[in-house]
């Protein structure tokens, strides 16, 4: 087995697309010797025509020395695929097409060209590890070694061993993976590895809330950005991945796992897919793109409306408490009812605004619903019901928006944070019970791969479980849909009241 930290260790990288490139950078930068190739005569040469730009650009910017990248640029050597020089290599990467039988015939050519002793990994995101090693001579010496795109700037690796690898091989990768600068995740051989699995919350949930008429894409990206810390908001970041790159991965995976209710794909990116209309690189997705910036629909002012009292619901207690803070100097009501004239607040967790005010026998047509579960020191989301009082909804409305945003949805069991991120959760959670990956390689992992503002585990902790719970059941029980079924993992350290991320003795 290779040593990952040897100073003489060769490399072989086949595929020269962006992926390749990237690892044979990170790798070369890190003092291992490449050796790179392709199928298609002359890119090899070509990559390494920009690898040496790419080295010298950095020395530029300070971010190598001269002599780095002088050295780092030495150390990447253009062949052809059949090349008897891969015969010295204690490693090949394959990053060609995603493809089953492709990789299996390079793997197969390369057997008859390296030693016994090779390590051959593929760079794979959504093929089974297992079903390319199965083709070979010796499938204990394959496994997935996934990186992401850009390579140089995504620090994360997925090591994926299969049925049949040996445990060296994780453990070699694994050590590679770092000394390339990235942080190293060990994930079972399953569809997604690991991040793309834990993907499958915020997009599918986000699809499903806009499919249900609760609020246009822009105010659902703005909720989950501005209220629960997300970088990019579902739609843009579907339209800056690509839809039709977007919805496949999808569709593969819901197939995957066997139409598993919790990665259930829309209709609504199959259809921009089926006329064109891909995202940004297309200019029209589910935003128009103007000089590669979307085109937002404006938000409405704050409506210039008449003050009435506030009453608010302490059913949530917590909640009830945040909502006075923000609302400290309007008229609120503090009787156990609300007067004939009073706008009522509740705060529910997965609840929607109907459920919540009938469960405080409340006039639903003076009734609407404020997100607290984030705090309300962001953007503010307020919820009506089919027969609030516009008057009602406005009157609250500009309450809440002295020194925040705030935006208007429609009827929805847990809002849009509530729905979107205990999906997150709960898939991270079931992650965890699958043993797919460590509770601590979920919360490192996710994070550099995804963009999140916290691990699924760690989000669900700094929430609470029990909430999450809560806000799950809620759903469940108002839908019937089974994608809202909490996870084992989940459920019993919500019950236990210890965070998600205790190990079972």
């Amino acid at each position: 087995m290779f040593d990952p930290h040897s100073d003489a260790l060769v490399m072989g990288v086949v595929g020269t697309g962006t992926m390749g490139r990237g690892i044979a950078q990170i790798a070369a930068a890190a003092g291992v010797s490449v050796i790179l190739a392709d199928a298609r005569p002359g890119a090899a040469e070509e990559a390494v025509a920009a690898l040496d730009a790419a080295f010298d650009r950095l020395a530029e910017k300070g971010k190598l020395t001269a002599d780095a990248a002088s050295s780092a640029k030495a150390r990447v050597t253009p062949v052809a695929p059949d090349a008897p020089d891969f015969a010295q290599c204690a490693l090949v990467v394959e990053a060609i097409v995603e493809d089953l039988e492709a990789k299996r015939a390079l793997f197969a050519g390369l057997e008859a060209v390296v030693g016994d002793e090779c390590v051959l990994a593929t760079n794979t995101s959504s093929l089974s590890v297992t079903a390319i090693a199965a083709a070979c001579r010796r499938p204990e010496r394959v496994a997935g070694f996934h990186f992401f795109n850009p390579v140089p700037l995504m620090r994360i690796v997925e090591v994926a061993p299969g049925v049949l690898t040996a445990p060296a091989v994780t453990e070699a990768l694994a050590g590679l993976g770092a000394r390339m600068g990235h942080v190293t995740a060990v994930t079972k051989d399953t569809p997604g590895f690991l991040v793309n699995h834990a993907g499958r919350g915020y997009g599918t949930e986000a699809l499903r809330i806009l499919g249900e008429g609760v609020a246009d894409c822009a105010a659902i990206d703005r909720i989950l950005t501005g209220a629960a810390g997300f970088r990019m908001g579902p739609f843009e970041l579907l339209d800056l991945i690509g839809i039709d790159v977007s919805h496949a991965v999808m569709e593969s995976l819901y197939g995957q796992f066997y139409q598993e209710p919790r990665y259930r794909p829309s209709v609504l990116p199959r259809q921009l897919v089926a006329a064109n209309l891909l995202g940004r690189k297309t200019g029209r997705g589910f935003y128009a793109y103007e000089n590669g910036r979307p085109l937002l629909p404006p938000e409405a002012p704050p409506p210039d409306a008449a003050p009435r009292p506030l009453w608010i619901g302490m059913r949530n207690a917590e909640g009830a408490g945040l909502l006075m803070r923000v609302l400290d100097g309007l008229e609120i009501e503090t009787g156990d009812r609300p007067s004939a004239h009073a706008a009522c607040i509740v705060a529910p967790l997965g609840e929607d605004c109907t459920t919540a005010a009938l469960a405080e026998d409340l006039d639903p047509r003076r009734t609407v619903a404020v997100d607290t579960l984030f705090g309300l020191d962001g953007r503010r989301t307020l919820m009506t019901n089919p027969v609030t009082d516009p008057a009602v909804r406005d009157a609250v409305h500009a309450a809440l928006a002295r020194g925040e945003a705030v935006t208007v949805i429609h009827d929805s069991p847990g809002f849009v944070a509530q729905r979107v991120v205990a999906m997150i959760v709960n898939i991270g959670c079931d992650i965890a019970q699958q043993r797919i990956a460590s509770p601590a390689d979920i919360d490192r992992a996710v994070p550099l791969g995804l963009g999140y503002p916290h691990g699924p585990l760690a989000f669900g902790d700094r929430l609470g479980a029990h909430r999450i719970l809560e806000v799950l059941d809620a759903l469940h029980a108002f839908t019937g849909d089974p994608r809202y079924r909490p996870s084992p993992w989940l459920k019993r350290r919500a019950l236990l009241s210890v965070p998600l991320t205790t190990l079972e003795a």
